[in-house]
């Protein structure tokens, strides 16, 4: 099964991640609160994304429709990036 989410995998950076991200959540409705943080670890690298929908309603049909799960009331996914193109701050 794909995921909206797939789409993010070829993101460059923290804010290429962000701005698709949004995008991909406009339709939706308005993010309200979201934060990324970029994980490498022996040559895989992996963006963890939390967010937070403006409506219960958002957060739940984001859960049910894309398959991701939730941490407190942040919406959790961890997203596999390629790492040919991820550019990691120094």
């Amino acid at each position: 099964m794909t995921s909206p989410l797939d789409q993010l995998k070829t993101c460059t950076d923290r804010d290429n991640l962000r701005s698709k991200l949004q995008a991909l959540c406009d339709p939706l409705g308005a993010v309200i609160e979201l934060d990324i943080f970029l994980i490498e670890q022996a040559g895989h690298h992996q963006a963890l994304c939390c967010w937070r929908m403006q409506s219960e309603k958002e957060n739940t049909r984001i859960m049910r429709e894309w398959g991701v799960g939730r941490f407190g009331g942040e919406l959790i996914s961890v997203v596999d990036l390629e790492p040919v193109v991820l550019n990691l701050p120094t």
